[in-house]
């Protein structure tokens, strides 16, 4: 089945049909990972996005029940250069065009991706929709969308739930939450509480934590600040809070560190950042548009990670304000198992 994906630019690309067949609009975004697609489908961070894969082939592996970052997919759509149709005739996998017909998403390959890459980064095209056709109408229809905003409200928890375990108490504020990070916590024996996006600071100390995270999700950082000011004021300082992704936007408006937008948005599994203290490289997955500018931190940083690509900075950790924020995923899912580590600092402070 012939599909089309049409640019608000007016442009517009012929490819076959695959998954849903609805017509889907949202924001095109471009996605460098070698691997891990399913992961990237599932994470809620991509929330409202068409995803541009830059791999030449994706869905070769299947999709199977330990990969989901979410259980229900809010991604609006992917595109792809080409599409693997045989996986492992295994009952424990899942080929992609079932997968996307079941979750109600639309895809189309055979789309030259590079080509729509270059035309992306020059042109910096935000709205994309996948439709039958690319008449005058459909073009009409893409130009009068609007945007969703808040997006990290949408994918929140509504409620708080529990992920138990007989260690350290840790509340866990759901801006886009992945379900590794959960995993990486149970690893370490963390009792953890998921809180919705808008929880109040009453309801934090209620449940006297000893650590606070605020997880990675979609949205700019504007639309999250009003609400996690009161828990800064309150909690800062007083108790370890790690952010990740949007968790370190916000940490870092917090403290008036000037954030710099990316020339291209960081959106994969190969970013490298060089720890400062011991000169180690890691490669890193990150879904970020912006970064810190180094020269605005005034803060004596016990550790700092810079993007190699901008010299910006991508992470910091300070004991005595004892705060950890990195802008990548230090769980990788997919991506490098390189930060790791961050998990153990963060227990430690605690200590």
């Amino acid at each position: 089945m012939k599909r089309y994906l049409i640019l608000e630019d007016g442009s517009s690309f012929l490819g076959e049909g695959l998954g849903s067949s609805i017509i889907s609009t949202g924001e095109l975004a471009i996605q460098t990972g070698n691997f891990g697609y399913q992961e990237v489908l599932t994470d809620p961070t991509n929330a409202g996005r068409i995803l541009v894969f830059t791999a030449p082939m994706i869905g070769g592996n299947g999709i199977n029940a330990i990969d989901y970052e979410s259980i229900n997919p809010t991604v609006k759509g992917i595109i792809a250069n080409d599409v693997a149709r045989n996986i492992s005739d295994s009952e424990n996998f899942q080929d992609l065009d079932s997968f996307l017909k079941e979750k109600n998403i639309p895809a189309i390959y055979n789309i030259d991706t590079r080509a729509l890459v270059h035309r992306l980064n020059k042109e910096k095209t935000i709205k994309a929709s996948i439709m039958d056709t690319n008449d005058e109408h459909a073009f009409d229809q893409i130009k009068a969308l609007v945007l969703p905003k808040n997006r990290s409200a949408n994918v929140s928890t509504k409620n708080a739930y529990a992920v138990p375990n007989v260690g350290k108490t840790v509340a866990v504020i759901d801006l886009g939450l992945k379900h590794s990070m959960l995993r990486e916590l149970s690893l370490r024996k963390i009792n953890a509480t998921v809180l919705p996006y808008d929880v109040s600071v009453p309801d934090i100390k209620n449940l006297r934590p000893e650590g606070i995270i605020i997880s990675g999700g979609p949205g700019k950082v504007e639309e999250v600040a009003a609400n996690l000011k009161p828990i800064f004021d309150t909690f800062f300082g007083n108790y370890p809070i790690w952010g990740i992704g949007l968790g370190f936007l916000a940490l870092s408006s917090y403290l008036n560190f000037e954030l710099i937008k990316l020339p291209e948005a960081f959106n994969g599994t190969n970013y490298p950042v060089i720890e400062q203290n011991s000169n180690r490289i890691w490669q890193t997955a990150m879904n970020i548009d912006q970064l810190v500018l180094p020269n605005s931190v005034q803060m004596e940083m016990e550790q700092e990670y810079y993007d190699l690509h901008s010299e910006l900075l991508a992470g910091f950790s300070n004991k005595k304000s004892k705060v950890i924020a990195t802008a990548f995923n230090a769980e990788g899912a997919p991506g490098s198992l390189d930060a790791l580590e961050i998990f153990d600092d963060f227990v430690k402070m605690m200590v």
